[in-house]
């Protein structure tokens, strides 16, 4: 199901418009909805060049559409960090593949408790955490 704005909804907005508030006062209210969005593109346009004044040249560096949220999908990044196949864990500092071995990794909660489910142990519990 589409919930896009699509040009019969803008059409069928315009029509109910026109009939509840009249076509003698439809003029102003259209003037008034077009000063209003003018205000606030001036006002985003405004704080655009506000973040560029306050970083400098670093803001020609920065990748916006890299930022968009709009990009994210997240069955798309867990089927890449499901399929990546990641370098052995090292110590904070250390290059991977170089100088001593890396520290062993800790297990996480979530697999200890498997673990220890697996050994009819029972699991750890956190008091404090209710």
């Amino acid at each position: 199901m589409s919930w896009g704005l699509t040009f019969e909804k803008l059409l069928l907005i315009g029509l109910i418009a026109v009939i509840l508030i009249g076509p003698d006062r439809l003029p102003g209210y259209a003037a008034q909805f077009g000063r209003l969005i003018r205000s606030l593109r001036d006002m985003a346009n405004g704080a655009k060049d506000r973040l560029r004044e306050e970083m400098g040249p670093d803001y020609d560096d920065v990748d916006w559409k890299k930022l968009d949220p709009r990009q994210y999908d997240p069955r798309r990044i867990i089927r890449e960090a499901l399929t990546d196949e990641s370098a052995p864990p090292t110590r904070p500092g250390q290059s991977p593949g170089v100088g001593v071995a890396a520290a062993p990794v800790r297990e996480s909660a979530y697999a200890q408790r498997q673990r220890l489910l697996r050994e009819g142990r029972p699991a750890p519990f956190d008091s404090e955490a209710t």
